[in-house]
């Protein structure tokens, strides 16, 4: 016989628990998203972002070398540019290779044109040095050519970091929509709980409250309990059971 009444309370914590399970998957697949996302920012963005950050560095040590060499430190000067331009390759390398936001390719192809045109101004300063025209030729070009590559390279950064702050917008979204399956899990399983518990008091509590009743109060020389349950399951069952022992006592 079908025991209607224990697969009543299973099919109850069964959808409970599948409604969980069915949450806890969204939340583990919005977090997985949000992870990716998170992962993509710091290799992409962040890399090119931090590229930047070494190639300005790089730049304005190139600068300190070059007036190093107009004023006559020769070999200090030399070094610091060589050491500087090794730097600004090594950066411009990681850039180049990170193109990750639209027309970045254009922002590189600047950086790259500029700087090519920069060193080449300063590069026969390692072989001859005259100061009175350095300083001159200092003024009137080779700054302004630093000024560009400077402002090439801080585009470059510009544009990364609106895109990471894009990224970091999209992300707020997704941790928001990470957290809303298990809220509404927890608001729904506080909901479906009280109505379980109502399920369970209305038709297997309060029925067996009933038959107690039922018997404590049953006279003697009646055939059955003053009781009757409408459902159709175990405590049906046992109802019957009861006034049949009855009537067999009273026969």
């Amino acid at each position: 016989m079908i025991k209607k009444l224990k697969y009543k309370i299973l099919a109850g914590f069964g959808l409970l628990i599948g409604m969980l399970i069915l949450a806890g998957t969204v939340s583990i697949l919005e977090f997985a998203r949000l992870s990716r996302s998170v992962t993509s920012l710091l290799e992409n963005n962040y890399k090119t972002i931090k590229a930047s950050k070494s190639m300005l560095e790089a730049l304005e040590r190139e600068d300190s070398g070059i007036l190093l060499l107009i004023l006559g430190q020769r070999k200090e000067g030399q070094n610091i540019l060589r050491s500087s331009d090794s730097l600004f390759e090594a950066a411009f390398i990681i850039a180049s290779d990170n193109v990750t936001e639209p027309h970045e390719d254009e922002y590189i192809g600047e950086v790259s044109h500029d700087y090519s045109s920069y060193k080449s101004e300063w590069e026969h300063l390692l072989v001859d040095v005259k100061t009175e025209a350095s300083i001159a030729w200092y003024n009137d070009t080779i700054h302004k050519e630093f000024l560009e590559v400077k402002n090439a390279v801080n585009e470059l950064m510009t544009l990364n970091q609106n895109g990471m702050y894009n990224m970091a917008s999209q992300l707020k979204e997704k941790s928001h929509r990470a957290l809303m399956p298990g809220i509404v899990s927890i608001i729904a399983a506080v909901v479906f709980s009280l109505l379980l518990n109502f399920f369970i008091s209305r038709y297997f509590v309060s029925p067996i409250i009933q038959l107690v009743e039922a018997l404590q109060n049953h006279n003697i020389t009646s055939r059955s309990l003053k009781v009757s349950i409408t459902s159709k399951d175990e405590i049906k069952m046992l109802e019957n059971e009861i006034n049949g022992l009855i009537r067999r006592i009273s026969g």
